[in-house]
């Protein structure tokens, strides 16, 4: 009898096959467990933490601060993925030999529907934020939120690397 042919070689194969598929799905679902735990946890990431040490915030103020952010993602959720379908959708036309001009505006129309939306929401929830706020905390908040919106994720460069 043939050993390539036989029980004992498919069987060990396929254990074998088993054990490197659970192996390499364990280690895909720890990265990214642990990736997780770093964007959320770092303070790189962790704004709640920054609004507490920035504001002076108390611990009351620090929970509702949280179930306002969490409501908040919540909310615009449904936008963003729309969002990430749309840009999808505009890459795809794009990089077409011959790009649809109407398809190309109407997919950037749409983006930027979605995208009115989202900043919307997140002047409500600044408004939610501040009235939690006593006068002294709503002026560092403002410097705060200011800092916020025009440091760049890139040291001194933009988007695209310019400054």
């Amino acid at each position: 009898m043939n050993f390539l042919t036989s029980k004992r070689l498919i069987t060990t194969a396929f254990v074998l096959l088993v054990l490197l598929n659970g192996t390499l799905l364990t280690m895909l679902w720890l990265q990214n467990t642990h990736r997780a735990e770093g964007m959320h946890g770092g303070h790189q990431f962790n704004h709640e933490s920054i609004f507490a040490r920035e504001l002076s915030l108390s611990e009351s103020q620090t929970i509702n601060f949280g179930k306002l952010r969490q409501d908040h993602f919540l909310k615009i959720q449904p936008e963003m993925e729309s969002i990430a379908l749309l840009k999808k959708q505009l890459v795809e036309e794009s990089l077409k030999d011959n790009p649809d001009s109407k398809t190309t505006e109407y997919l950037i129309t749409s983006i930027g529907i979605h995208q009115k939306t989202i900043e919307r929401e997140l002047a409500a929830h600044f408004h939610q934020l501040a009235k939690l706020c006593t006068p002294e905390q709503r002026g560092r908040m403002k410097v705060l939120l200011e800092n916020m919106a025009t440091r760049r994720s890139h040291g001194d460069k933009g988007r695209w690397g310019h400054p």
